[in-house]
């Protein structure tokens, strides 16, 4: 979790209070102090720090899950796989490559489902 400084908005950095500071229950304690200006925030708590547990995305998810292709664009183009004959396929583009490199054409035949890439 980061924190950021009310009065200029930089992250704000974990630091020790030193000991000959001028407020005696302060010293030794943990602070948020910001780099670019005076301010500072004493942690009087014992912990502070906040616990987030992430759920898992899985692959197929991220990328559109079972209906990926519903909305995806047409093209006609033949499909490679042995004793099917459809002519048209939804296909998407991603650069996987570097930039020079020309992005990555994945298809998905409408007849019979087979996926490959160009």
């Amino acid at each position: 979790m980061l924190l950021f400084c009310p009065n200029c908005s930089n992250v704000l950095s974990v630091s020790k209070v030193p000991m000959d500071s001028p407020i005696e229950e302060e010293r030794g304690k943990n602070r948020m102090e910001c780099r670019t200006c005076p301010y500072q925030y004493v942690i009087i708590e014992q912990s502070f720090f906040e616990r987030k547990n992430f759920t898992f995305v899985e692959k197929d998810d991220v990328f559109g899950g079972a209906n990926q292709f519903d909305n995806a664009d047409k093209t006609p183009v033949q499909c490679p796989k042995d004793g099917c004959n459809g002519a048209e396929a939804a296909f998407y583009s991603i650069q996987i490559r570097s930039a020079d490199e020309p992005m990555t054409n994945f298809y998905r035949c409408m007849t019979c489902g087979n996926r490959w890439r160009d």
